[in-house]
């Protein structure tokens, strides 16, 4: 059977077929970067035209008090089942790199006497300039230990640990039950950042026990660019949670204007300033794609991708180097060595990946709305490339 019979049949046969027409795409377009921003889906300019033309424009001040302000727990509530756990726990404000210190600070507060904050070797930049900025603040020492061998590098020093769920340049998919219980088992705390993984496989926080978490929206939840990020923290720590960034926001009476700060009760203590109303309510329009969707079936259908895109790859062009585990220990993307220039010349032909330095080409795997078709059709123009020496 040809792959291009194979990828229809399996479009034809997906029961996440649907969701694509949900979203506002690009026909002449194969878009496979989800993995860095979400495309739009369609009802959330409508959406936003009466939040700006009604809300704003007619009620004024007045929304404040009818829907505004509780927006980021409000938001967060829904965003809860995508991560494993209940309402009251997560809130959506400021952005992933705030809410990393945020969360850093607190944990630090919940461990006194331990000198230590432990970062995965191989994080995301913003996850170890955050560590290392308030480490330079406190007086911790960070060190960077491959996740692999977190467990192993915790000790009664450690404070607390900052893993990436998946990481952005190989999607390998950390373990997070074993690595949380590990540190538990020292007395450390775990900090999982979410960003690769939130919307494109199952989250347990709660199941994991999992202290701390941030996320960004923008990926897969396709919250627009730039949409406010998301924090959790488990309910054994709501009580004790305090961060350092105390804003108005986040106190227990927030236009009583005391001079003296009392944080809220419960989640809302994670807020800081006034919150971001257009783009919080951009997401909120936008995670009514979720309300029917299986994340069984959406990590049944982003494996399935990936290993077709597997195949393509490796028989279109024989001395392919992936990067990306072979087997289901990794997120909903697939990496490939290639050269800036490659992706450059893919992008001209309508195939829209990213690339990360030093040569690594990233191909999202979105599965509210990328099809085999699209990965077919990465793969042949990858494959045209290397053939013609483009490249």
């Amino acid at each position: 059977m040809s792959f291009a019979i194979e990828a229809a049949e399996l479009d034809a046969a997906d029961p996440l077929a649907a969701k694509r027409a949900e979203f506002d795409l690009d026909p002449a377009v194969t878009y496979l970067d989800g993995n860095s921003l979400g495309a739009p889906p369609r009802h959330v300019a409508e959406r936003l035209d009466e939040v700006v033309r009604e809300q704003w424009g007619r009620g004024l001040i007045r929304s404040w008090k009818q829907g505004w302000w509780d927006a980021p727990e409000r938001i967060g509530d829904r965003i809860a089942p995508l991560v494993g756990t209940g309402p009251g726990r997560v809130v959506v404000c400021d952005s992933t790199s705030v809410n990393l210190f945020k969360a850093l600070a607190a944990a630090i507060r919940l461990r006194p006497g331990r000198p230590e904050i432990l970062v995965d070797a191989a994080t995301f930049p913003t996850d170890g300039y955050m560590a290392a900025g308030l480490a330079g603040l406190s007086g911790h020492t960070v060190r960077r230990v491959a996740a692999g061998e977190m467990a192993a590098a915790a000790s009664e020093r450690t404070a607390v640990a900052l893993i990436n769920h998946v990481d952005y340049v190989t999607a390998e998919l950390r373990d997070m039950g074993a690595i949380t219980g590990a540190l538990h088992r020292v007395g450390a705390l775990a900090l999982w950042d979410l960003c690769h993984s939130v919307g494109a496989l199952p989250v347990e926080l709660d199941a994991h026990d999992v202290d701390l978490a941030v996320g960004c929206t923008y990926k897969f939840l396709n919250g627009g660019p730039g949409s406010p990020a998301f924090l959790y923290v488990a309910g054994k720590w709501l009580d004790g949670f305090e961060q350092p960034l105390s804003g108005w926001a986040g106190h227990r009476d927030p236009f009583g204007m005391t001079e003296t700060y009392e944080g809220k009760a419960g989640i809302g203590r994670a807020r800081s300033g006034t919150p971001d109303i257009l783009s919080l309510l951009a997401l909120d329009a936008a995670l009514d794609v979720w309300r029917d969707v299986s994340l069984v079936e959406l990590r049944r259908k982003s494996l399935s991708l990936g290993d077709f895109f597997v195949r393509c790859l490796e028989e279109l062009i024989p001395d392919v180097r992936i990067l990306t585990p072979r087997g289901h220990g990794r997120g909903s993307q697939l990496s490939v060595a290639g050269s800036e220039k490659t992706m450059d010349e893919l992008i001209s032909r309508g195939v829209i990946g990213d690339f990360r330095p030093p040569a690594v080409l990233r191909f999202g795997l979105t599965p509210l709305y990328t099809r085999y078709v699209d990965v077919l059709r990465a793969a042949n123009e990858l494959a045209q490339l290397t053939e013609s020496n483009e490249v």
